[in-house]
């Protein structure tokens, strides 16, 4: 739930740039939308560089900083006390060489190419909707202005899905939870497409896609970080999201590409369901496979799993 409700700051983002660029636009110009989105990180990075605190599970990993480690816990929980001599370990083995490799190793090259799978198909989908809502939408007899606000129900509908999806994952099989999402969807996708000039059908549909699609999605990035080891968990997630980004070029390209054959909106959008299915799969797997269960288990990933390592001893 907390990862999830962290990355909801990318969805809320997205959704606000629009409203934010349309204000701005008319007093700086297109050109003031940059600058603004290049100075505003900037300001923000001497409050990240000073208050932003390091994961406990790698400072322990590298054996050497306990006062850092009791600064952070403190910062947890101000009745914390520790003896100076205390020493923190947690319980996961330091990876050297190069750390793609161990992406695939320990059992955990089955589970790393399906991850990669979900990323990638999800993504594609998330970034066709983002890049051609508004003209399918437009193109349906809607304002090109009312249209950006309906596309904008696509990240304010992940928002909500992020936090329905977090207490879902807390309690229930995470992955199994995932391929549900990606069905429906799939559910949700067609019915962009077969919605008409109903502009009330159009926004149930894309704000339930957001839900599905980008709610999903952070529960991909909220899962995935769990599932790697604490040394390469960067790594991972890194790695599995830039897979995803590959999905996320190919995907409104593929929408140009169908739209220049003049096929119909509801032709366009029930081939978008092929990747959300793709990715339901993937997730269907992984929520039973064993030798991803076992990693789960290694890295404390599982939901309720009592015999997890905690996260410094």
């Amino acid at each position: 739930m907390m990862v999830m409700i962290m990355f909801c700051g990318f969805s809320l983002g997205s959704a606000l740039g629009g409203f934010f660029a349309a204000w701005l636009i008319p007093l700086m110009g297109w050109k003031g939308v940059f600058w603004a989105g290049g100075i505003l990180p900037l300001l923000l990075l001497p409050l990240l560089f000073v208050a932003l605190p390091e994961s406990i599970r790698l400072i322990a990993l590298k054996g050497t900083e306990d006062d850092r480690i009791r600064a952070v816990l403190r910062r947890i929980n101000e009745k914390l006390s520790f003896d100076p001599a205390t020493r923190f370990i947690a319980r996961e083995e330091r990876m050297g060489g190069f750390a793609v490799r161990h992406l695939f190793r320990e059992s955990r090259a089955f589970g790393t190419v399906l991850i990669w799978v979900m990323f990638f198909m999800n993504l594609l989908n998330l970034y066709f909707l983002a890049n051609w809502l508004p003209t399918v939408i437009h193109a349906a007899g809607v304002s090109m202005e009312r249209s950006a606000v309906i596309t904008s129900l696509l990240q304010i509908g992940g928002t909500v899905g992020a936090f329905s999806f977090g207490w879902l994952f807390d309690r229930l099989s995470p992955f199994r939870v995932l391929a549900s999402a990606y069905c429906i969807a799939g559910f949700f996708i067609a019915g962009i497409g077969f919605s008409g000039h109903a502009v009330g059908l159009i926004v149930l549909t894309v704000f339930g896609a957001g839900f599905c699609v980008v709610g999903a999605q952070m529960g991909a990035n909220a899962m995935t970080a769990g599932y790697y080891p604490t040394a390469v968990r960067s790594t991972g997630v890194g790695w599995a999201l830039g897979i995803g980004r590959i999905g996320s070029i190919l995907g409104p390209w593929l929408g140009g590409l169908i739209l220049s054959f003049e096929w119909k909106a509801s032709s366009l959008f029930l081939i978008a369901v092929i990747p959300a299915l793709l990715a339901a799969l993937a997730a269907f797997i992984m929520a039973f496979d064993r030798s991803v269960k076992a990693n789960e288990a290694k890295t404390g990933a599982a939901p309720g799993d009592a015999e997890a390592p905690a996260p410094a001893g």
